[in-house]
């Protein structure tokens, strides 16, 4: 990779045909757990007391990994749905994927041209490592290089957020728990590889794929350990995710609040959570329905001091005709109308950062849970996994209602129920791979190991249980078996 103003890592974004997804660990998580210096206030342009509420704007981009393209998912190599897209136009909606990639890249013109023009816009952007790495297959450099010119020249990175998340937007509930911080680390891996670490530095919000948060204990835990320990310092979450330490739904979502994580032997975490209110509906973004919320809105106590709220929304960036036909002009037209007083645009860690130097302390942000867990609490009196167990089924069993498959953006779709012949190999191919791991201690920038890794990640990606069975459950299937095949001959 070409030196960048945003720092290089010495490899590059791919390593012989592979993406750089692990190998420097030391280089993409931070040394210890001190709280880091502040990156977004000392730069911005908005005094927060002049502020009277404000809307986070986050683009969600995702296409997964699949292998396709010579009509043999047995043999076909892995490639971006885009590039299948491309390739075989006259399927489906796959005449869309030219406007696709131009969604992908144009962020960057919308930013630049409205800095240029004198406003000071926001958004914050989450991209899959799968389409990162799709991109970099295709030969799309000129996308990455024009994220590049708003990630990385200080003219307009301090208007643009980016949001880790997994890299193979795998939903957490449902993967298994040493992959958790592997799909963090990998994500930081590839996203420094291509960007920069300077830029890295920059990653503080975390945006769970799906909006998906375990509510497991011991997996919502993991997670969050996970999280604090890859250097984030904020998540954002769905509003129906969550609840209130007695049960109750969260009343004040446009204040920041702290989503405690306690597991089955009674260790608890915390991170700070900014709450994504409503369903997931590319119409909020698109016409630009957070800051019509935020112009209703006043400042708010958070502790001692006065805060301006804000309205957080995330959706897909490129799906759907709104988003790909109506974004682009309310976006344009909303960020050229503000001023940076009143109602204002700001992104998740700026916001967080103004208010703490004005006095706000995280130990004033409400706590919130998991959903569910206040009835486990109630009737979990400690004594390890196998009492919690007990309890969770006794729920059950009561209350069809009742589950520990975590809470997401919509609550009639299930990651779980009825793919177990996805669900099932996956499992499989990760205790394997742990084992390998445990056993032969590979090196981490191997080829066989960043392979081997490469295909458990991608066998998670949500997409392969989110279509229903037939040739989504197959390509993870297959990828699976690909993956047992590189532990048993390569690794």
């Amino acid at each position: 990779m070409a030196q960048t103003r945003c720092g290089a890592m010495e490899a590059g974004s791919i390593i012989n045909g592979l993406p750089n997804i692990c190998g420097h660990e030391e280089s993409v998580v931070p040394d210890g757990p001190t709280p880091p210096p502040a990156v977004f206030a000392p730069c911005s342009d908005v005094d927060l007391a002049r502020v009277r509420s404000a809307f986070a704007l986050a683009l969600h981009m995702h296409q997964p990994t699949i292998p396709a393209g010579t009509g043999d998912i047995s043999t076909a190599p892995l490639i971006g749905h885009l590039q299948y897209m491309l390739e075989h136009p006259k399927d489906g909606d796959n005449h869309n994927a030219p406007v696709f990639a131009r969604c992908y890249t144009r962020i960057a013109d919308f930013v630049r041209t409205l800095c240029d023009a004198g406003h000071s816009p926001r958004i914050m952007l989450d991209y899959s490592g799968n389409l990162l790495w799709g991109l970099e297959q295709m030969g799309r450099g000129d996308i990455l290089d024009n994220l590049r010119s708003i990630t990385c020249d200080t003219r307009y990175n301090r208007h643009v957020e980016w949001l880790g998340t997994l890299w193979g937007h795998a939903v957490v509930p449902s993967t298994p728990v040493p992959d958790i911080i592997r799909h963090v680390r990998a994500w930081r891996h590839h996203f420094a590889s291509i960007f920069g670490l300077q830029a890295l530095q920059r990653v503080r919000g975390f945006s769970p794929p799906e909006m998906h948060l375990p509510n497991d204990p011991d997996v919502a835990y993991a997670f969050v350990d996970a999280l604090m320990k890859c250097g984030y310092t904020w998540i954002l979450v769905q509003e129906h995710s969550v609840e209130n330490p007695d049960g109750s739904a969260v009343r004040h979502a446009h204040l920041p609040h702290r989503l405690v994580a306690r597991n089955s032997s009674g260790e608890e975490l915390s991170i700070t959570a900014l709450v994504k209110t409503q369903g997931s509906d590319t119409k909020l973004v698109a016409q630009m329905q957070p800051l019509a919320e935020a112009q209703t809105l006043d400042r708010m106590r958070l502790g001692e001091v006065s805060v301006p709220p804000l309205v957080t929304q995330i959706g897909d960036g490129e799906n759907g005709g709104v988003m790909m036909n109506e974004f682009p002009a309310a976006y344009n037209s909303a960020m050229a109308s503000l001023s940076r007083e009143g109602v204002t645009a700001l992104n998740g860690t700026e916001y967080l950062e103004l208010i703490g130097a004005a006095g706000a302390k995280p130990a004033d942000y409400l706590p919130i849970q998991p959903v569910l867990q206040h009835r486990l609490w109630q009737h979990y009196a400690g004594g390890g996994r196998r009492d919690l167990d007990r309890v969770i089924e006794k729920f059950k069993s009561k209350d069809q209602r009742f589950h520990m498959d975590g809470g997401s953006w919509t609550n009639n779709l299930s990651w779980v129920r009825g793919y177990e012949n996805v669900l099932t190999p996956m499992q499989r191919l990760s205790v394997r791979f742990d084992q390998k791991v445990r056993q032969c201690r590979p090196d981490p920038d191997a080829h066989a190991y960043r392979n081997a890794l490469l295909h458990l990640l991608c066998s998670q990606t949500s997409c392969f249980r989110y279509w229903g069975q037939g040739g989504w459950t197959d390509y993870a299937i297959e990828i699976c078996r690909r993956g047992s095949a590189i532990l048993d001959h390569d690794v």
